[in-house]
């Protein structure tokens, strides 16, 4: 008989990345130290960066993609003169530039980084190219050629400027936003180079950096035992961006049963923020969360739904 690899848990950690590890290098730590049989993280962060890494264990990494379609929340560094070939402060310098924005230059080049822009991602990124990672190829000194792709900005605010050298900005942003092609970007429209000097994420979708458990905190007392699944948020937490509809019990069985509901019949009730042509609801029955629906050609959807009691055509939609 195959040995099973830990234990069955089901729920969220939210770690307070520090940073020099990997994304997957927390992942592998957190997991061993609840003896968890899965567990998987809701957005990748870059080595240097730290702040906000959610961690799933178990159901929970079903509900990873909704995690990182949320919003995200970052403050950076911006070091202007010198450009890497990271675009971080663990690459080799790749050029210089003596000249230093000032900060009303800063705010009247901020405007045109907000809303959709098309964005470059960094060389040393895991986009592929014909099948490799860019990153790869970056490391080899192989020449990367990456795609220009839409990027949605929120919000673009300048927060601090230390020193000439260095300016601080708040960025909320859609996903797959690379902090480091915006920060290299606006340094070349101000006529110079740059590159981040600090990272970190404060929010990504409902999660924040007050939920945040230090790893060096969660780790120190593993030696003896396994860290303890009363630190878990609830897998219906990652949902909790997502518009709430008030179900009646009798819907929410329907639901369950695989049945889509008319959307006519909810009217009164569907939220303002769900998109009646293909957006998402969270189903509830009082304070239970049913699972997500979509809502689509005039129908309430099932799509995703977390009771264990689902029938079993509507199975493999359940978490």
């Amino acid at each position: 008989m195959k040995k099973k690899r830990g234990r069955r848990l089901d729920g969220w950690l939210i770690i307070d990345k520090p940073s020099g590890l990997t994304s997957t290098d927390v992942v592998n730590r957190v997991r061993r130290a609840f003896n968890a049989e899965k567990a998987g993280h809701g957005g990748t962060l870059d080595p240097l960066a730290t702040g906000v890494l959610p961690i799933a264990f178990g159901a929970a990494t079903k509900t990873v993609p909704y995690v990182m379609d949320g919003t995200k929340l970052y403050r950076f560094t911006l070091r202007f003169g010198e450009a890497r070939d990271t675009d971080d402060a663990d690459g080799a310098v790749s050029a210089t530039s003596p000249a230093r924005p000032t900060d009303a230059a800063i705010e009247a080049a901020l405007p045109a980084f907000r809303g959709v822009i098309e964005q470059v991602p960094p060389a040393f990124s895991a986009v592929k190219v014909a099948g490799e990672r860019a990153y790869d190829m970056a490391r080899e000194g192989r020449a990367v050629v990456l795609a220009p792709r839409p990027a949605r900005i929120d919000r673009f605010e300048l927060v601090a400027r230390p020193s000439a050298e260095e300016a601080v900005f708040e960025v909320a942003s859609g996903k797959g936003v690379y902090m480091r092609s915006l920060a290299r970007d606006l340094a070349l429209a101000l006529g110079t180079v740059g590159h981040v000097a600090a990272l970190r994420r404060l929010r990504v979708g409902p999660f924040t950096e007050a939920e945040a458990i230090g790893l060096d905190k969660l780790l120190s007392g593993v030696d003896t035992a396994p860290a303890s699944p009363d630190l878990l948020l609830p897998v219906a937490t990652a949902l909790a961006d997502i518009p709430a509809l008030a179900l009646t019990e009798a819907e929410a069985a329907g639901l369950l049963h695989g049945q889509a509901l008319s959307l006519v019949a909810l009217m009164g009730r569907i939220p303002p923020a769900a998109d009646p042509e293909g957006g998402l609801a969270r189903a509830m029955a009082g304070s239970r969360v049913i699972g997500l629906c979509r809502l689509q050609d005039g129908w309430l959807k099932p799509e995703r739904l977390l009771s264990p009691h689902a029938p079993a055509a509507t199975r493999t939609m359940e978490i």
